[in-house]
């Protein structure tokens, strides 16, 4: 490895560390208790009514904000200064990369296209943005655009850790190690509208499904795929509101047989969206088992954490569905062009659920075990993350930005 790969591990570390100042804002997640001697059950419309109890709650506290802090106090002004810098790191190392990723000069030859009124695959909003942004700066003048889609994909993921995040640093530290932001360098839409999904979330916790679909439309202007999230999403809500019966296993195993036999089905549904990935380099049926062992490593330990953190938090439950799913899509679903695409919108919930699951374990002996096990295993995860990114179809590395190169 050359001395580029230190832009990144700082980045890191340093993000990380701020991120230790930022005081988590996600007071509007309620936890539901079971009275003694019942069981625990939440439905949509109890979850809605203790959502609005939980805003007026927010509304009488005053200014009070989660943690003990308060608007205008040196402690609120310290988080906000701390998640800011954040923003502006990470934007920054982003906005200025040149000739990162290995569809950067890709992306530059669809701009001049775009320019030419010519035909190319990206979506069509996202094509209006670019020729907008090319009669402001001129004909070819791409750094401007990368940096445009570069403000708004760290937007939506900083925000996002913003309203769901308990545990921010924690959250970030698995934003970073586990790749989801250094990915957004490539593949420019798909993350961007990934980090809108992200950010999304909070919306379907909160019961306000009008602003979760306007904002997932909203990111059907980068990239179509975003789509699938509507039915995934609200169908891992209304699991985590209601009580578990015999038909929603059977309904399950169902959606588990369509994609062991409906799979010619499913492509061609696929392709009617993609067409160019048929037979191309991405239809190749590849499962990416390391998402599967960190599937199947979060699931035990959501098991061994159930009545902590998940028999009666919904928002962890809803996190805890995501990840059942992609469990089943990763191995089951192979046959599906760029599979990974589909599993992230799944998995990348993973950066509020570990945090939830191993701080509030009560034993503190096990309690530092995992969190060490957690941070132990998304930092050899980064190394090798880190070495892959010389790899031709990748070329994340070297680094290189237009101040200094």
């Amino acid at each position: 490895m050359e001395s580029s790969v230190l832009v990144y591990i700082i980045l890191t570390v340093v993000t990380v560390f701020l991120a230790c100042f930022v005081q988590g804002f996600a007071s509007w997640r309620p936890v539901q208790k079971a009275g003694a001697g019942q069981s625990a059950q939440t439905t949509w419309w109890t979850w809605t009514a203790q959502k609005m109890i939980c805003r007026q709650q927010a509304q009488d506290a005053g200014s009070s904000l989660p943690g003990g802090v308060v608007r205008g106090s040196r402690g609120y002004a310290r988080s906000q200064v701390a998640e800011f810098a954040i923003f502006c790191l990470l934007t920054g190392v982003s906005a200025c990369r040149i000739a990162v990723g290995n569809d950067y000069w890709v992306y530059r030859f669809n701009f001049r296209l775009i320019a030419q009124e010519r035909h190319v695959s990206s979506e069509t909003g996202f094509n209006l943005i670019v020729r907008w942004m090319q009669k402001l700066f001129g004909y070819d003048n791409y750094l401007p655009i990368f940096a445009l889609f570069s403000l708004l994909t760290v937007w939506f993921f900083v925000r996002a850790l913003h309203g769901q995040a308990r545990y921010y640093a924690f959250s970030l530290f698995l934003l970073m190690t586990g790749g989801y932001y250094f990915n957004s360098l490539n593949t420019v839409r798909y993350y961007l509208a990934l980090a809108i999904a992200l950010y999304s979330m909070q919306y379907v916790l909160r019961g306000e499904i009008g602003k979760f679909v306007f904002w997932i439309l909203f990111g059907t202007i980068f990239h179509k795929s975003i789509l699938l999230v509507i039915p995934v999403y609200l169908a891992a809500y209304l699991l985590a509101c209601t009580r578990l019966k015999k038909w929603h296993a059977a309904v399950g195993l169902a959606g588990l047989a369509s994609l062991v036999f409906c799979q010619d089905l499913y492509r061609e549904i696929v392709f009617a969206f993609y067409p160019f990935y048929r037979d191309s380099a991405f239809d190749t049926g590849h499962i990416s088992w390391v998402n599967v062992l960190k599937c199947a490593g979060t699931l035990v330990l959501c098991a061994i954490c159930y009545q902590k953190s998940l028999r009666d938090n919904v928002a962890n439950r809803f996190y805890f569905f995501l990840n059942v799913m992609a469990l089943v899509v990763y191995p089951c679903g192979s046959f599906i062009p760029e599979v990974s695409r589909v599993g992230y919108y799944l998995i990348i919930s993973q950066i509020f659920l570990l945090p939830e699951l191993v701080c509030d374990i009560d034993v503190k002996w096990f309690r530092r075990l995992a969190q060490i096990g957690v941070v132990a295993a998304f930092t050899c995860y980064f190394a090798l993350l880190l070495k892959g990114m010389y790899a031709t179809d990748i070329r994340l590395l070297p680094y290189l930005n237009w101040i200094f190169n």
